[in-house]
């Protein structure tokens, strides 16, 4: 019998940094280490370091943890001032025109191709034709992303009226005022993927962890300053000024450190340009399921007064987690991944893709069994107040619950897809995608007529379960990643610890629920916050205790590998 290898020890592609950079050996003078915790964390957030495929996603992770703690205080703040009305209908609507001509125009993420393309130029020595490819792309786009920004001004009115039908005069109006104000902030986020891939490319990560965090925080700052003056407006406002701010002008300033020189240049022979728009015309040219979901939930939902604000709650919520497991070590892969594939290591990359797979699998898993457990009392401790009640913050907790159960899918097609794009096919995930995302409408609108918005969130996850086995079972037919190599007995592991501790905390809640029934039913509103707050703390303690005693009787590595990296044991 073959034991299966253990997937949470370093794969080839990080254990030599993560040797360096974390290694447990004692110092010289007899300590542990010869720099502090603080100063090491320090060194890893200068933007000048470069780091492993570990300590980036660590930053990364961190610094989507931080990210989400600030969405969190905006979604709050919004949800006290505009509650699941008009208002706050039309905000969560505004955004779905540009994160389309985003998607179409630039393939949704122009980070993705550039990293590839600009990593190519770097193996083999042609920087400095990078940088000039890297000019005419930005000068190409701002012409044609600037042109259709004019045009999505124009007639933001009419695609209000035929993608939102369910909404009546007034918020359409506000809809398409708010969509104006939010359209220009796409080419900041296009020219700060450009000049992050910059940095990407060096395996520097510190500006893209603190980028996000300027961008949400500029929401709530355009809210406070300006909300009194301008209404919900000051939210939309704050919102392009944080995109400005962040993703755009940070990047650039450290690209420029770096070196980058950014020149105007229309030159449509130019070898860079040509490859970037093969690599993005397959991202343009289809649509994955990964960003139609919200359109599509967007879309059904504009039927039902207030179901696009709970609906893009309970999914912002949802997406904390995912971001921090997904797209931080999806972000933090590709860079490595895209350079094992340039220089043809097939089993690194491979074996590299397989392990973070798994791991984010097993702690998506985990994650997945606390926010189910945990998600009710947590949304209407934080949530519930102002203008939003305590009966749609339960509303909100169930559809946040069905969107949980397809945690561990999510953060597995984000490591799936970033495999292909590392090796520089974005056609076989878009025709994958637009396949499904196809076949999934008719879920959409079944789900929809039969359960309402609730079944929109059963539908999302039914979709994103399709894209996830489809972009696997494609890298495992094409021999770039084996289906077999995952590390199916640890997933079943924390699968199985998952729901013991899940299981432990419902039934804590109910019996919780029973003995502080009075307590919140009770008129007096911190009565309410109490009994929440008391099912936190205790689910918590319950949930970790007991899945880190399932993960360790089954003897699995997580409890013992996470230790070891933290340098707690």
């Amino acid at each position: 019998m073959v034991t299966p290898r253990l997937h949470f020890a370093p794969s080839p592609i990080e254990s030599t940094a993560v040797a360096g950079t974390f290694s447990t050996e004692p110092s010289p003078g007899g300590r542990s280490g010869s720099r502090s915790w603080w100063a090491r964390g320090l060194g890893l957030l200068h933007p000048s370091h470069a780091h492993s495929v570990f300590s980036a996603t660590v930053v990364l992770m961190v610094s989507t943890f931080l990210s989400r703690i600030i969405g969190l205080v905006r979604v709050k703040y919004i949800v006290w001032l505009f509650g699941r009305g008009v208002a706050a209908d039309a905000f969560n609507a505004a955004f779905v025109l540009p994160d389309m001509i985003s998607y179409f125009l630039v393939g949704g993420a122009a980070s993705i191709t550039f990293v590839t393309i600009l990593t190519r130029y770097r193996e083999a020595g042609r920087e400095a034709e990078g940088e000039r490819s890297l000019s005419v792309i930005l000068t190409t786009m701002y012409l044609v992303l600037g042109g259709a920004i004019v045009l999505a001004e124009i007639f933001a009115p009419w695609y209000v009226h035929w993608w939102f039908n369910g909404f009546d005069a007034q918020k359409a109006a506000l809809c398409v005022q708010l969509t104006r104000i939010l359209l220009p902030a796409q080419l900041c986020f296009f020219a700060g993927g450009v000049f992050g891939a910059v940095l990407l490319v060096r395996k520097q990560f510190s500006v893209q962890a603190v980028a996000p965090l300027i961008y949400g925080l500029g929401t709530i700052v355009g809210g406070v300053l300006l909300v009194k003056r301008m209404g919900v407006s000051s939210l939309a406002v704050g919102t392009l000024g944080g995109a400005i701010g962040g993703p755009f002008l940070l990047n650039w300033i450290f690209a420029r450190r770096a070196g980058v020189r950014y020149r105007v240049i229309l030159d449509w022979h130019d070898e860079g340009l040509r490859e970037w728009v093969r690599l993005s015309l397959p991202l343009m040219a289809g649509v994955s399921l990964v960003t139609a979901d919200n359109w599509i939930i967007a879309h059904f939902a504009s039927t039902i007064g207030g179901a696009v604000s709970l609906m893009s709650y309970a999914k912002q919520l949802f997406t904390a987690p995912m971001a921090m497991l997904a797209q931080a070590a999806g972000a933090a892969s590709l860079p490595f991944f895209a350079s094992l594939w340039t220089q043809d290591r097939r089993y690194e990359f491979a074996t590299g893709v397989a392990d973070s797979v798994s791991r984010v699998v097993s702690l998506g898993l985990l994650a997945a069994s606390m926010m189910i457990a945990l998600g009710g009392p947590a949304i209407d401790l934080v949530f519930a107040g102002g203008r939003f009640s305590s009966a749609d913050a339960r509303e909100c907790a169930t559809y946040f619950a069905i969107f949980s159960l397809s945690l561990f899918l999510w953060s597995a097609q984000a490591i799936y897809a970033r495999a292909f794009y590392a090796a520089g096919n974005t056609l076989v995930p878009m025709v994958a995608g637009t396949i499904v995302t196809l076949v999934s409408l008719p879920v959409y609108a079944g789900l929809y007529r039969a359960q309402g918005a609730a079944g929109l969130a059963f539908a999302s996850d039914i979709g994103i379960a399709m894209q996830t086995l489809l972009i696997a079972v494609l890298l495992h037919k094409r021999r770039m990643v084996s289906i077999a190599s995952l590390d199916f007995v640890e997933m079943g592991r924390c699968l199985a610890a998952a729901l013991a501790g899940g299981a432990a905390v419902a039934l804590l809640a109910w019996g919780f629920g029973r003995v502080l029934g009075q307590a919140r039913n009770a008129p007096a509103h911190w009565h309410v916050r109490l009994a929440d707050l008391a099912i936190l703390v205790a689910g918590s303690a319950v949930w970790l205790a007991i899945a880190k005693w399932m993960l360790e009787k089954t003897g699995s590595a997580l409890p013992r590998v996470a230790m070891r990296r933290l340098r707690l044991r």
